[in-house]
């Protein structure tokens, strides 16, 4: 066994996302033998005495068949009614299936905006935390129902890799209807299974366009990019096919592994670099730019020169150079308007213009990150 297969093999916290296509008949219905047999490896590893969160596509899927539609609907409205018919149908599946195996499942419905807002992230930290503390097996969905544009999040993939990074996971599993990462198309002449991911480079030349199934809404591009963001945060992941889960789990040869490539941060500046939906932008001197990425100082107004979008104080902005590239992100210490009415002034002006309050750095070191 290799050092990256000994590691999932190893590993006592483990996130495991399954797409609808592993859960589904070909009709796009959900098939409760396929789900039971998933249900049958995550058990076993909880008997193992690991911990196992759970991501699962399939809540528009399952509500295919009791709406009567003859396919995946495209429209939002459309989508969003079978997500709540099939949520249900999906709950109690898996609340049957762990049963038999003595375990309690907790659902979890998330939106994109849970792992962007910074109150909302820690909440659903803890929230896992504290289910996993008392044995209960955490089923996460994205809340499809209430999701607006969040509805094409990557089909669970980038929502997997976020939940692996927020739990600190020693592992992330994605499992699919394709067994592995390929050179190329896996039907294709000359195709061979890459096993081991150990950075970008590896991936250099490899065709990962294919797309996802007529009931998903995932592909190889948004598992490769779960992946390398689980990664990035010194989380090993695995892509393999749902059939060979069991193999996967136990370190086995099969599917594709990810070494980690980054070393675990504090849990929110990683969130912050890699996952946070900015609400505005803080336009950088060329001053205040070389303090940040020479000495890693607290960002002050007098570096700044311009003020974009509209935030609040304690959201997440982009800072950029006067040319665009980004800089770093931090949480703003200030409103917009009163970043606006700073910039420019040294701390010292700020309190005799603006009054004590304003007397401090914009956005402190410890709540930002260079990029």
């Amino acid at each position: 066994m290799s050092e990256a297969r000994a590691r999932v093999a190893q590993s006592r916290r483990i996130v495991v996302k399954v797409g609808s296509s592993s859960l589904t008949r070909p009709d796009g219905t959900l098939d409760e033998a396929r789900l039971g047999a998933l249900v049958d490896v995550l058990g076993q590893a909880r008997r193992d005495g690991r911990e196992v969160l759970l991501v699962t596509s399939g809540s528009i899927a399952a509500g295919i068949g009791p709406l009567g539609l003859a396919a995946r609907p495209t429209n939002l409205e459309l989508q969003q009614a079978a997500a709540s018919v099939g949520q249900g149908k999906l709950i109690h599946a898996y609340t049957v299936a762990f049963a038999r195996y003595g375990l309690t499942v907790g659902q979890v419905l998330l939106t994109a905006d849970d792992m962007v807002r910074r109150a909302h992230y820690g909440n659903a930290r803890r929230a896992l935390d504290s289910l996993l503390s008392l044995g209960v097996v955490p089923i996460i969905n994205e809340n499809d129902t209430v999701a607006t544009d969040e509805i094409r999040f990557g089909d669970n993939d980038r929502l997997a890799a976020l939940v692996a990074t927020a739990v600190r996971a020693d592992a992330l599993v994605l499992l699919t209807d394709v067994d592995a990462l390929y050179t190329a198309a896996p039907d294709s002449p000359g195709a061979r299974r890459i096993a081991e991911v150990h950075g970008a480079r590896d991936l250099h030349g490899i065709d990962i366009s294919r797309r996802g199934s007529a009931v998903g809404t995932g592909g190889m591009i948004t598992k490769i990019e779960a992946a390398s963001l689980a990664t990035n945060s010194g989380v090993t992941a695995v892509l393999a096919a749902a059939d060979d889960a069991a193999r996967a789990l136990a370190g086995e040869d099969v599917g594709t592994v990810f070494l980690p490539t980054g070393k675990p941060e504090t849990t929110r500046l990683q969130w912050l670099a890699d996952a946070a939906k900015t609400r505005g932008g803080i336009v950088l001197d060329d001053g205040a730019v070389r303090a940040l990425r020479g000495r890693q100082a607290s960002l002050l107004a007098a570096g700044v020169v311009e003020i974009r979008g509209d935030f609040e104080a304690g959201e997440p902005v982009d800072l950029v150079s006067r040319d665009g590239h980004l800089v770093a992100r931090g949480f703003a210490g200030f409103s917009s308007e009163e970043a606006d009415r700073m910039k420019g002034l040294s701390t010292e002006a700020l309190g005799e213009v603006l009054g004590e309050a304003y007397a401090r750095e914009l956005i402190h070191i410890d709540h930002l990150v260079v990029l």
